[in-house]
């Protein structure tokens, strides 16, 4: 109403013709305008302060802080960032209305100056946006080489890598959490590339590759720069910006590394000497694709940066839930042992007669995401939801966190780790909650930026959790008093945008006298010297 007025008051100022009537319908027309504005009707949200908006209260663990604004504002809230609207989603229903059903307007990628297109130079399949005639291919591309039906052929690669973490685990159980590292760079790095698994963590090709990946997942957090909030700051010289330089310093750095790690696989195939790869597949089906070489050189580093880091933080979480809740672990135990016995290891072939450690594969993911708010989408165009406006541009934000612990869809144990929700009464892998695409959790991401190598994911961490079961059991550690350490669940820390829960230090021990030998065996037949295995 005062703005209305005042500005009524401004315009008869610089117009003295205009009447009295005159005045009072201009009065009518702005205030009829102002409570007519779509932008009185966006969601609810806590007050910010003027200029930067709700930017401080958008701290480090934003997950926890959105799930506590639930109670007060509800599913929707708004949030303004230095003038750029955000909009947090704490539901199933509505993040599956807007971001799948609607995925038309809400597939686009929040602009992200630093990582998009700075360090990435545009050419990151995760940062672009679904218009772009780039990330059409690159997606189609990623998405034929990784799809449900070819996923399976990487059963063996995983298994080897579990095999090899299971064997380094038994000899070396302090360094347990450097050792699934390892595993899950080693497996994406052989996946991608082709390369033999890779048996030492600090492998220069393995660091480099992680380095990068952590330089990229940091600068995409919300608010890790200036720039994101003011773009002006893009176009200062990078001689006075250091944020900037150091970004355009690393874009040369992976750009130098992606185009030699696809360069070697595209002449080791020369040669006749390049196993099956990921890579591979992208140089001989290039015409086809229609991917340039540097966008094959990108969207290979793509997959391995989206798969490796993720893959290790399931793989801590999982440990820490071995040791919070040994009932589960005896369960799926019990059913390896009737299905697989003692004399041989799971494989991608039982995965079927296993439902228990499948849905403890889904239930990780569930209880403990590895990015908890997920990665943002963007509003293409304004739109209105259940009577509230959402501009064109605004972030959107699902809290996967909240989303996969909601016990109105997860039961009243939601905060707690139970594979057997998963499961019908009769024990059986059935019970699928709708929206959830089968996986009954939402850690794998909405509509048409879902992950594209979740089958692949799915695989590896069910064959990791079966073989390290098969083979050892895994305690609660204890104190110098032999007393169990109490753990704090809700305890983690941030690297890059995976969330891992704080060091701890289990007990590894084989559950059976063969053990290491059927091991050895095992890693034997597949060429892999045990003595390296040991060493990892």
């Amino acid at each position: 109403m005062a703005i209305a007025l005042y500005t009524a008051v401004e315009i008869v100022k610089a117009n003295p013709q205009i009447t009295i009537v005159g005045l009072c319908g201009l009065v009518s027309y702005l205030i009829v305008r102002y409570y007519n504005s779509p932008w009185r009707k966006l969601p609810p949200g806590p007050r910010g302060l003027p200029i930067i908006g709700n930017i401080l209260q958008m701290h480090e663990k934003q997950w926890l802080q959105f799930t506590e604004w639930r109670k007060t504002y509800g599913d929707l809230i708004y949030l303004n960032a230095a003038g750029q609207p955000v909009i947090v989603i704490n539901s199933l229903k509505m993040a599956s209305d807007l971001l799948d059903r609607r995925a038309t307007n809400y597939s686009e990628r929040p602009r992200n100056i630093v990582a998009g297109e700075i360090i990435t130079g545009g050419l990151f399949l995760t940062f672009q946006n679904h218009n772009d005639p780039i990330w059409r291919r690159m997606r189609r591309a990623g998405g034929e080489a990784l799809n449900k039906g070819i996923a399976p052929k990487y059963g063996y690669l995983q298994a080897t890598e579990s095999l090899i973490l299971t064997a380094g685990l038994l000899a070396n159980p302090k360094t347990w959490d450097a050792q699934l590292r390892r595993t899950g760079a080693s497996t994406t790095l052989t996946m991608v590339y082709g390369l033999a698994p890779t048996l030492n963590e600090h492998d220069p090709t393995v660091t480099a590759i992680g380095e990068s990946a952590n330089v990229q997942t940091t600068a995409a957090i919300q608010g890790a720069h200036w720039v994101e909030f003011f773009p002006w700051m893009k176009y200062l010289p990078s001689s006075v910006a250091p944020w900037k330089r150091r970004a355009e310093e690393r874009f040369s750095l992976d750009s130098a590394l992606f185009k030699k790690l696809f360069g070697d696989v595209r002449r080791r195939l020369g040669k006749g000497q390049q196993n099956e790869s990921f890579a591979s597949t992208l140089i001989k089906d290039a015409e086809r694709l229609g991917l340039s070489e540097t966008e094959n050189e990108w969207l290979s580093a793509n997959v391995f940066a989206a798969g490796a880091d993720a893959v290790a933080a399931a793989g801590d979480w999982w440990i820490f839930a071995m040791c919070l809740y040994p009932e589960t672990q005896r369960r799926a135990q019990a059913e390896i042992d009737s299905v697989v016995g003692r004399s041989r290891i799971p494989t991608l072939a039982d995965m079927d007669s296993l439902p228990y450690v499948r849905a403890m594969a889904k239930e990780v993911l569930r209880w403990r995401p590895v990015d908890p708010v997920g990665i943002p989408h963007c509003a293409a165009e304004d739109d209105w939801y259940e009577g509230y406006f959402i501009p064109k541009g605004t972030v959107m934000i699902p809290n996967v966190w909240l989303m996969n612990r909601d016990p109105e869809i997860h039961g009243p144990d939601a905060e707690h780790f139970n594979p057997a929700r998963h499961l019908d009464k009769d024990g059986k892998l059935t019970v699928v909650i709708p929206d959830t695409k089968e996986e009954n959790q939402l850690s794998y991401g909405f509509g048409r930026r879902v992950c594209l190598g979740r089958y692949v994911a799915n695989n590896h961490i069910f064959l990791q959790i079966a073989i390290i079961l098969w083979a050892l059991n895994i305690e609660l550690p204890k104190d110098a008093n032999g007393k169990p350490i109490p753990l704090d669940v809700d305890d983690c820390r941030l690297h890059g945008l995976a969330v891992r829960p704080v060091p701890i230090q289990p007990k590894f021990t084989p559950r059976f006298p063969d053990v290491i030998e059927t091991i050895e065996h095992e890693l034997e037949a597949r060429h892999i010297k045990v003595e390296e295995a040991r060493a990892v």
